[in-house]
């Protein structure tokens, strides 16, 4: 069995760089693929422009998703995820600094599996990643990739 895709979609760099390690320090064996805007989201997911290579840039089993985007908001991300069949099924876990309810109401509303707040220090951040590796690549049993 080939080793799960996280594509996570981050636009600080100093986050994508703690979660990367945050990953590492949970022993998680994971690809993790790091795109910064909405626009990049949606060509790794489509494998267009720099990510037509799936070898390279393969196919998520999971996006770890930012709200706070430039280009495209994460709502905007998430709403047109969930309108493309190829990809409605694929787990979305909302990872933001975003504690307003409205946020997190709107977030499932479009279809978010998850919604989880930025921890400040970092060992809660491994919690989280083992929580991320141990349910949504470990245990859940999701659709196949196309």
């Amino acid at each position: 069995m080939s080793r799960a895709t996280i594509l996570h979609v981050e636009d600080d760099s100093n986050d994508a760089l703690l979660f990367q390690h945050a990953c590492r320090s949970a022993g998680m064996d994971v690809n993790l693929q790091v795109v910064s805007d909405g626009e990049e989201a949606l060509d790794y997911l489509k494998g267009s422009n720099k990510f037509q290579n799936r070898e390279e840039h393969p196919f998520p089993n999971l996006v770890v998703l930012d709200l706070k985007l430039p280009c495209l908001n994460g709502f905007e991300v998430l709403a047109w995820m969930r309108h493309e069949e190829k990809l409605r099924r694929v787990p979305v876990v909302v990872l933001t600094s975003s504690s307003h309810q409205g946020d997190v109401k709107r977030a499932y509303d479009l279809g978010a599996n998850s919604f989880l707040i930025k921890p400040i220090a970092f060992d809660i951040l491994v919690n989280l990643a083992k929580g991320i590796d141990q349910y949504w690549l470990s245990l859940n049993q999701g659709p196949t990739a196309a």
